[in-house]
């Protein structure tokens, strides 16, 4: 019998539901096509997979701008469509997470339009923030917050006053003072959990309250911030967790907090609350030892349940993050193998982002005409956006759509991901996607033996070097070979080693007695 919850320590596949598989034939991914693809995640080695949003929405932000929490947009499929994608998941030894958008919903909302309709200080209008303009500057925003998208995080109605977004003008922020939005958000996480879901993951979780009378504030995502981490949020997370306990099967919330320490992180998932929250700290940390070391000693140190990752659907791919800089135009890939095994060493659960098995880099020439993403023109192109990492996948063939789907792709792929496809790299034992499966069994075969703490070994300059008895991780991060630790035997390395030494920008597991 498991005696750790199932999220201690799973490897967790986010798939952005759009980009991930077409079933229809209209360019973009579904839940049908979600569900076709489930041998493959399952043969990968994965123990979770995580939907981003699918709910009805007018796709202003992909899919974060929520018209209707509890239903699946036509884009995407249907109700009956997720619960079979459920069953399937379920039958393939999956469990299934979804994401939840408590922060701010669609312009589109109806408690949004009713709003919108209603006279101020009305109980409509209360559900979200609105504000008029200072006293004797009837043109200024109430404040000086500014648009995490770029811009302004206010917009003014045609009467006088101001809405708050802090993301695009059409994801108005919900007042989480008012009761209706808390009990809404409630039958929210009931009706999922009630069609079988395993847990959440949050988005914005670190925002959702701010601060008494909305005073001006100055960038950062720490505590002290009007914005974000209000001590407030603690108590919604409290309420969850209590709807999340009530349900069999070890459901869980994982929060997407983005803050400056990992003591407040660490706050998020006391034992009353979220089960765990995204380290960050890992996800920014650039390539470099040091770096790597000084995160994970925190990280170790204030976290009970430590979550670890290297790329997700918001930021540039880790493979191409890693490569900035480099001689080597390759030395990004071989970099992203290393430190996924230093992640998958560590304790705790790791998450993974689709394409990253096949080694997908970012796509940096998308042309200005295909690009969704808001920050991409709340910015007027200063920002590039996150389109780049959000790019179909490559199934197989060798020209675009690559099997993604028989309609083309909502964003156009590279030809060059021709030598990228799952159905070329699943025959070729040196792909990124075979590496990937062998780190992953490895990994499994060794759940359940390992301790929840890691030692520090004697370490070479430039490399990182700790162990979890019997396994010894070591990732070589600088420029010269480093010496091997002892050991009984090798039992992956991201690439061939030169006897007893570690090249540079290469990792490897060791057995010792």
């Amino acid at each position: 019998m498991r005696e750790t919850p199932w999220w201690h320590d799973a490897v967790v596949y986010e798939i952005y539901v759009r980009s991930f598989a077409d079933s229809t034939g209209d360019g973009v991914g579904d839940l049908a096509g979600v569900r076709s693809r489930l041998p493959y995640l399952a043969d990968l080695g994965v123990d979770a997979i995580w939907l981003t949003p699918f709910y009805r929405s007018p796709m202003a932000d992909g899919g974060y701008d929520v018209a209707d929490y509890r239903d699946v947009d036509p884009l995407f499929g249907t109700l009956d469509d997720f619960d079979d994608l459920v069953a399937d998941a379920h039958g393939q030894g999956l469990r299934l997470m979804v994401d939840i958008v408590p922060n701010h919903s669609s312009a589109a909302h109806p408690w949004f339009q009713k709003a919108l309709n209603a006279p101020e200080s009305s109980p409509e209008r209360d559900r979200y923030i609105f504000r008029p303009s200072p006293p004797g500057r009837p043109d200024t925003e109430p404040n000086n917050w500014l648009s995490v998208f770029g811009g302004p995080a206010w917009t003014r109605l045609p009467e006088g006053d101001w809405y708050l977004h802090l993301f695009a003008p059409q994801q108005p922020d919900f007042n989480w003072n008012n009761p209706e939005v808390r009990e809404d958000f409630l039958t929210t996480l009931r009706f999922w959990l009630d069609r079988g879901v395993d847990g959440f993951r949050i988005d914005v979780a670190m925002g959702l309250h701010k601060a008494e009378g909305l005073p001006d504030t100055t960038l950062g995502f720490g505590a002290r911030s009007p914005i974000w981490s209000r001590p407030e949020v603690h108590q919604v997370y409290r309420e969850w967790r209590a709807v999340l306990d009530s349900y069999p099967g070890d459901r869980a919330a994982v929060g997407e907090v983005w803050t400056d320490s990992a003591e407040d992180l660490a706050l998020y998932v006391r034992s009353d609350e979220l089960h765990q929250s995204f380290n960050f700290a890992w996800l920014e940390a650039p390539w470099s030892a040091d770096a790597f070391r000084e995160v994970i000693e925190a990280t170790l140190a204030a976290m009970r349940a430590p979550t670890w990752v290297l790329s997700n659907h918001d930021v540039v791919r880790h493979a191409t993050r890693y490569g900035e800089g480099a001689a080597d135009p390759e030395a990004g890939l071989a970099r992203a193998r290393a430190a996924l095994l230093a992640m998958l060493a560590l304790p705790g659960s790791a998450y993974l982002y689709q394409g990253e098995e096949l080694g997908l880099t970012e796509v940096k020439n998308l042309p200005p005409e295909v690009r969704q993403d808001p920050v991409y023109f709340r910015t007027k192109g200063a920002m590039p956006g996150r389109d780049g990492c959000r790019v179909p996948l490559p199934w197989s063939g060798t020209d675009p759509p690559f099997g993604f789907g028989s309609g083309g792709s909502w964003l156009p792929q590279p030809p060059e991901w021709a030598g990228l496809t799952v159905e070329r790299q699943m025959t070729d034992p040196g792909s990124s996607l075979s590496f990937y499966r062998r780190a992953l069994a490895a990994r499994r075969s060794l759940r359940g033996t390992l301790p929840d703490t890691i030692t520090w070994l004697d370490t070479p300059a430039g490399a990182l070097v700790f162990s979890r008895d019997p396994l010894v991780c070591a990732v070589n991060c600088g420029t010269d070979p480093v010496r091997l630790p002892p050991h009984e035997r090798v039992l992956i390395s991201s690439a061939p080693l030169d006897g007893g030494m570690l090249p540079p920008d290469t990792g490897a597991w060791l057995l010792r007695d």
